[in-house]
């Protein structure tokens, strides 16, 4: 795979290459089933997914990744599959926060902190004190977190400084409402992958994404590698980005 890999990266425009990419990380759970293993054997094999994407983003310098670990619908799953999913955080942090430190890649998160077990949440923000420094690959890790409900948070914060006279409704615009936003700090994703073959995009980053390109791949995320990303980067580059504007 590693020959393919190298291939795809060679017709890769590295002057290019979308700042920011954000994925939707599906199919662990049918990945399994289809090797009759339980679910949770699924999101435990993705883990080997997201190295690999690291690892191709930093080789191309790739500024900002986030990656759909959370929803506010996962809650409605089995209990068991919750548990693991939540402490799925903590134990992929255990395990490659002194790499990821090496590798200069800064972790953040986006999402509502309520409900998030103390001991996640506590793994989370001590890798994002201990790589606060980093400036290679921002990993963002969504975490708990659901579009609409970010952009219902947003509306109450500006609401209530309206209301305490602290903003002028009349000022209001897409760069005020921006700042209310869980990615204030962040570009909006030019490209948002998919994994899996299902073409939806599940409430994920629904103000963000007003002109990010789509990918949808048929392979489930723990056979998603490097060369895949790769593929997207390419298709990406051979698409016309017009916002609206006619060439």
């Amino acid at each position: 795979m590693a020959g393919e890999k190298d291939k795809i990266m060679a017709k890769i425009d590295l002057d290019k290459v979308p700042e920011h990419i954000a994925i939707i990380m599906d199919g662990n759970g049918r990945w399994a089933r289809k090797k009759g293993l339980p679910r949770i054997a699924g999101h435990r094999a993705g883990v080997e997914s997201i190295r690999e994407v690291i690892e191709t983003s930093l080789e191309l310098n790739i500024k900002v990744i986030t990656l759909f670990a959370f929803s506010t619908e996962n809650w409605k799953r089995p209990r068991k599959e919750v548990n693991f999913l939540m402490n799925l955080p903590l134990e992929y942090l255990n395990k490659e926060l002194d790499n990821l430190k090496k590798q200069g890649v800064k972790i953040n998160k986006i999402g509502c902190e309520e409900d998030i077990p103390e001991k996640t949440l506590n793994a989370v923000k001590k890798g994002i004190k201990e790589t606060y420094n980093n400036n290679k690959l921002i990993l963002n890790f969504a975490l708990n977190y659901g579009g609409r409900a970010e952009i219902i948070n947003a509306v109450k914060r500006i609401a209530d400084k309206v209301e305490n006279k602290e903003l002028d409704s009349n000022n209001i615009d897409e760069n005020i409402f921006n700042e209310y936003l869980y990615t204030k700090d962040l570009p909006d994703p030019s490209l948002i992958i998919r994994s899996s073959g299902e073409k939806r995009i599940s409430n994920f980053l629904l103000w963000q994404m007003a002109y990010s390109e789509l990918w949808f791949s048929p392979v489930y995320w723990p056979d998603f590698k490097g060369e895949h990303l790769l593929e997207a980067i390419y298709d990406y580059q051979n698409r016309d980005r017009r916002f609206g504007k006619v060439k």
